[in-house]
C-alpha cells in the first residue's frame, strides 16, 4: 500500500513540476502575445488591447491563474496537513 501511494505522489509532483515550468510559462506568453503590438514602430508589451473587454479578461485570467489559485491550493494543502496532524496527535494522546 505505501508504494501504490508513494507512486502516486511522485506522479503528482511530477505532474506539478511540470505544470509549474511547461504550462504556465505558456500560459503567461500567450497573454503577453494577445496584449503586445506594435504601434507607431515601437513594440507595446502588455499595454495594446483590441477592446476594454479583451483587457480586462486578460487582467482577470492572469490575476486567477499566477495569484489565487496557488493561493488557495497553499490554503487548501496547509489545512490538509494541520488537519492530519491534529488527528494524529488525539490518537496518540
Amino acid at each position: 500500500m505505501v508504494c501504490s501511494q508513494l507512486k502516486v505522489k511522485k506522479r503528482t509532483v511530477g505532474g506539478a513540476i511540470l505544470f509549474i515550468w511547461i504550462a504556465m510559462p505558456a500560459f503567461e506568453i500567450t497573454m503577453a502575445s494577445l496584449s503586445s503590438n506594435i504601434i507607431k514602430g515601437t513594440c507595446v508589451p502588455w499595454g495594446a488591447y483590441s477592446s476594454y473587454a479583451m483587457e480586462r479578461v486578460v487582467t482577470l485570467l492572469i490575476i486567477l491563474v499566477t495569484y489565487l489559485l496557488p493561493m488557495i491550493w497553499m490554503v487548501i494543502s496547509y489545512s490538509k496537513i494541520v488537519y492530519v496532524l491534529r488527528n494524529k496527535v488525539r490518537s496518540i494522546g
